[in-house]
């Protein structure tokens, strides 16, 4: 349930960014089936586009994100070139990272996209050091960190959020509980179903939402964002969800019932929100087509980018190293 309705504007805009996320990622799986095409292991977040999507457009431009290692939507809802972001999945000297970072430690300062980390559980002290930077400047910016329901057992994201509810931070925890980490299910590795329920244990306000609605995800991360830019200290989200592909494109799901991802196939956050938006009158279905014309354009532009950049050349492995050139 949102609390208040939203803009025809802005709800085209949710819808076209989760088309651009789940294009993306749908090329990338495209791509991995061609040798020698993309390095390195992929690992797509397919079916979870409404918890970017929705939390992300909630944010403020000079608010900050960290991601984890599942966070091409997350930096595409955040306003990262495509070009460049595709480029660096390939190992290209244009990519964000001039193809030192690959697809597992996307950085994207220009749209304060500060990390992520193929580190299960490394985002949330990062982010924290982040919120503390913004409460020793004293400005009104968050951070918000996007973690996985596996990445919730570690033992750092429990100290982040001890800290952060110590010390007031602005900082929201979103955790995308996708069902699944790596091959084990939640009551597997978590002696909760409801991770939210830990907020209690850190003095944070903590809810959780349908992660599949955009809307509904949208309208509790503005809540919890106000809640964060206020002063009075961290919140946490927990959006259930689901991942409709395997922890990595070679994991081919063998250990899901085939039942289960039919079933969650039928609450695709794509299909869903396009559904309501043509039966609400926001956009009729040549609108809709539209859209999905214009995102899987850009896309194959992305691709045409990234395939005519250069490899970087073995003399830039000693370039950037340093934040700022140090003294010889």
């Amino acid at each position: 349930m949102v609390s208040q309705p939203i803009s025809g504007e802005l709800q085209q805009h949710l819808f076209s960014q989760m088309v651009l996320i789940r294009r993306f990622e749908e090329k990338i799986v495209e791509l991995c089936q061609k040798q020698g095409c993309l390095p390195g292991m992929q690992i797509l977040a397919v079916g979870q586009e409404a918890v970017a999507v929705g939390v992300v457009t909630a944010l403020a431009a000079d608010d900050v994100i960290v991601s984890n290692h599942r966070s091409h939507g997350h930096l595409l809802a955040r306003g990262a070139n495509p070009d460049a972001l595709m480029a660096e999945i390939m190992g290209k000297a244009d990519g964000v990272g001039h193809g030192k970072a690959g697809t597992l430690h996307l950085s994207v300062p220009e749209v304060n996209a500060l990390m992520t980390s193929t580190v299960v559980g490394a985002g949330p002290p990062m982010a924290a050091g982040a919120a503390f930077a913004q409460q020793y400047r004293g400005t009104s910016d968050v951070t918000v960190v996007f973690f996985g329901d596996g990445a919730a057992a570690e033992g750092s994201v429990h100290e982040a959020m001890n800290l952060a509810g110590l010390w007031k931070l602005p900082l929201l925890f979103v955790c995308e509980n996708n069902c699944w980490a790596g091959a084990q299910k939640p009551s597997q590795h978590c002696s909760t179903q409801d991770i939210s329920k830990r907020c209690t244990a850190y003095d944070m306000p903590g809810a959780k939402v349908d992660g599949n609605a955009v809307e509904a995800v949208y309208d509790l991360a503005r809540q919890m964002v106000a809640h964060c830019r206020s002063g009075e200290g961290p919140a946490l989200i927990e959006a259930k969800t689901y991942r409709m592909r395997g922890h990595g494109e070679r994991d081919h799901q063998h250990y899901v019932a085939p039942s289960e991802i039919e079933y969650w196939a039928r609450l695709c956050p794509v299909a869903g929100y396009r559904q309501t938006l043509l039966e609400r009158g926001t956009l009729s279905e040549t609108q809709l087509q539209t859209v999905e014309r214009q995102a899987a354009k850009r896309v194959e532009a992305a691709v045409a980018f990234a395939e005519n950049s250069p490899f970087p050349s073995p003399e830039s492995a000693l370039s950037d190293v340093w934040a700022a050139p140090q003294n010889a």
